[in-house]
């Protein structure tokens, strides 16, 4: 009698481990989330030009089918003309360049707690003493499950 309660003890315990697995299976997030530069008020996009000693406002719209976490923005020189292979835009560069005092600039955000899209608006000075040229502007955006997705700009300060 003790081996037949046994057998269906492990049973239960069995078929609701299947069910617990198949129900966190289903409900796992391996979606990445989106960055949407193409609005007409999203700003910047490729060739742009921004200014020494002027601010701009950066714009975009980020999406994610659970919720999302948070976004980074990078800017570095392209005074080698390297690539991060995210655009397949090309705009004209400057001749290949030493370094002297690049603009490094980089700075994460908080998205609020179950958002699901967000539309970014941040104010980004450009310092005056920088080294003007080719540039980069790198936009990483992640989910709450870490999910991330990459969006390279070229730009011209």
């Amino acid at each position: 009698m003790k081996a037949k309660h046994l057998w269906i003890g492990a049973a239960l315990v069995g078929g609701y481990s299947l069910l617990f697995i198949s129900c966190n299976k289903s409900e796992k997030d391996d979606i990445y989330p989106e960055i949407d530069m193409n609005g007409p008020n999203d700003f910047p996009k490729d060739c742009d030009t921004l200014y020494l000693g002027k601010s701009f406002l950066f714009r975009a719209t980020f999406t994610d089918n659970k919720e999302l976490g948070a976004f980074s923005i990078d800017i570095h020189n392209n005074f080698d003309h390297h690539t991060h292979s995210s655009s397949m835009v090309e705009c004209p560069l400057d001749p290949v360049k030493t370094p002297v005092n690049p603009l490094v600039f980089i700075r994460e955000y908080n998205i609020p707690s179950g958002s699901t899209i967000c539309q970014a608006a941040e104010t980004i000075s450009i310092p005056s003493g920088v080294d003007p040229g080719d540039y980069h502007l790198m936009i990483r955006l992640t989910d709450k499950e870490g999910w991330q997705t990459i969006k390279g700009i070229a730009i011209k300060l």
